[in-house]
């Protein structure tokens, strides 16, 4: 990971999706546009073997079509629009922006780390794998696959991997022992069940709603020497109380308002 002096690292949660469709090639560019330090995307594997950033298990919230993305190939979702369900009356508004077919398309992780890598700015990935799946641990090797064919799987790896499951980071660790590794968070866990899972030198990832209803895990977490990332942390409010408790990263939808508050972009 790549530190910010003095502050937070600023992580656009699923590109800059306060106004742009997640997950989109369109609000990853303007994230990386905004000066965003890192983008975190959610990665999940179609039946054909292509990891595709898609929050949900279903593309009926975020897409024209209906279906669960693991039962659909790439090619399927390729005919479905990502991006029209952001603001329904673009047809009817003469001052939205026009989105072109690269917006529209659901986006590859391969695309998304080639728009990075070919970015004039150095940014980081984080990277989450979602579970349950029907593939299980198929994903986190696809995913390590794609990692060591950009050189992306060693210790100077930009990406970060990043899950809820202890087993998918484990597998993770197995495969790319070098990749650090993100254990995220709610509140369905104690703070002593939360550290409990965290293994030797893993990132702690609480949600923003727990930490602020339980601002001692921080201090817990950061006398027991441990990393912290927070999400998705959407206020002046809480950023500040992130940037007090040292936290390394927050992942924000609006990287644009994270990085006006904490005085601009920042060399890295």
């Amino acid at each position: 990971m790549r530190h910010v002096e003095g502050r937070p690292q600023v992580v656009a949660h699923r590109g800059s999706s306060h106004d742009n469709p997640e997950h989109t090639l369109g609000a990853y560019i303007a994230a990386l546009d905004q000066g965003a330090e890192g983008l975190e995307c959610d990665v999940r594997l179609t039946a054909d073997g292509h990891l595709v950033c898609v929050h949900d298990r279903r593309v009926d919230r975020v897409s024209t079509g209906r279906g669960v993305v693991s039962t659909m190939e790439l090619a399927q979702l390729d005919e479905l629009d990502f991006a029209s369900w952001k603001n329904p009356w673009v047809d009817l508004d003469d001052e939205a922006p026009e989105l072109d077919d690269q917006t529209r398309r659901v986006l590859t992780l391969e695309r998304l780390i080639q728009a990075a890598r070919d970015y004039d700015q150095t940014v980081d990935l984080a990277i989450e794998t979602k579970h349950p799946t029907r593939y299980a641990g198929l994903v986190e090797r696809r995913l390590v696959d794609l990692l060591e064919t950009v050189g992306w799987a060693g210790a100077d790896s930009p990406a970060r991997i990043m899950s809820f499951s202890p087993v998918a980071l484990t597998r993770i660790k197995k495969l790319a022992p070098d990749l650090e590794v993100v254990l995220l968070i709610d509140r369905q866990y104690s703070w002593q069940m939360a550290t409990s899972m965290l293994g030797p030198g893993w990132i702690a990832g609480p949600g923003i709603d727990l930490l602020r209803e339980n601002p001692r895990l921080g201090s817990r977490l950061r006398k027991r020497d441990r990393r912290i990332h927070v999400w998705t942390v959407n206020t002046v409010a809480d950023l500040d109380l992130c940037a007090a408790l040292g936290v390394e990263a927050v992942i924000t939808d609006n990287p644009a308002m994270a990085l006006d508050h904490f005085g601009g972009p920042r060399a890295v």
